[in-house]
């Protein structure tokens, strides 16, 4: 049993040992505010973008770092997972991409205002938050959509595939934002390794054309393509074996 001495030795030891380390983790943690804030990219186009957040309300529906509702998706790290050119396609019409499933207003914002919208939302996926909010746990292994019975056997182990740098311009900007080749990519919608050993070309161009028509009901949004670039994305996807 400590004396009275020694008990006020132990508290006043304990109380200056704490205080210093309390205050040295203040110090430090200050030190690091405007780095893990992202505060030196706060650029004039994130502020008029947190703007247009804030007086659309897109917090009554969207959540961004843990603050906000749940109807809609987080989109803490939207520009991560989904990518710039995704984005401002969707916006201009979600009904366009989701034909009678998003329940997205469709705003009329100008080219700037869009800009800026992805800008903020790129700022704050910038933003330090110790790995919040968790990669979705979601299965890669299959395509939506039928599996083609003329196809071939699918393989046990798929072959080394082409890297993502060698895909059409189009699959690098909106295709990637969900599907993942070589481990690269989204994951919000199945790996395309060895999508060639379960689809014929003909069966992908369609698909791609109009996934609503294939498979009605499914998740793939009607990417606004052009027939050559349907083509090019198709060529790509056959290699993929």
């Amino acid at each position: 049993m400590l004396s009275k001495s020694q008990a006020k030795v132990f508290f006043l030891g304990g109380t200056a040992l704490f205080s210093a380390i309390f205050l040295g983790l203040t110090i430090d943690t200050h030190r690091q505010m405007a780095e893990r804030t992202n505060e030196q990219n706060l650029t004039e186009s994130v502020i008029r973008g947190k703007k247009i957040w804030e007086d659309q309300n897109c917090m009554g529906c969207h959540t961004i770092l843990g603050e906000g509702a749940y109807y809609a998706p987080d989109l803490t790290k939207v520009v991560d997972k989904r990518g710039e050119e995704w984005i401002r396609i969707f916006m201009r019409d979600p009904q366009a991409m989701f034909p009678g499933e998003r329940k997205m207003v469709k705003y009329d914002f100008n080219d700037q205002e869009m800009d800026d919208i992805i800008a903020f939302l790129k700022w704050v996926g910038e933003i330090d938050t110790n790995g919040w909010p968790p990669e979705p746990n979601i299965k890669t292994d299959t395509i939506p959509g039928t599996r083609n019975v003329n196809a071939g056997p699918i393989l046990p182990e798929a072959a080394e595939q082409p890297a993502v740098a060698e895909a059409p311009a189009k699959f690098k900007s909106l295709c990637v934002a969900c599907h993942q080749v070589n481990g690269k990519g989204g994951n919000v919608g199945p790996s395309l390794d060895g999508v060639a050993n379960r689809f014929n070309r003909e069966y992908l161009v369609k698909w791609l054309r109009d996934p609503q028509a294939v498979k009605k009901g499914t998740t793939m949004p009607k990417l606004p393509l052009n027939d050559q670039e349907v083509e090019s994305i198709a060529d790509y996807l056959m290699t993929l074996k």
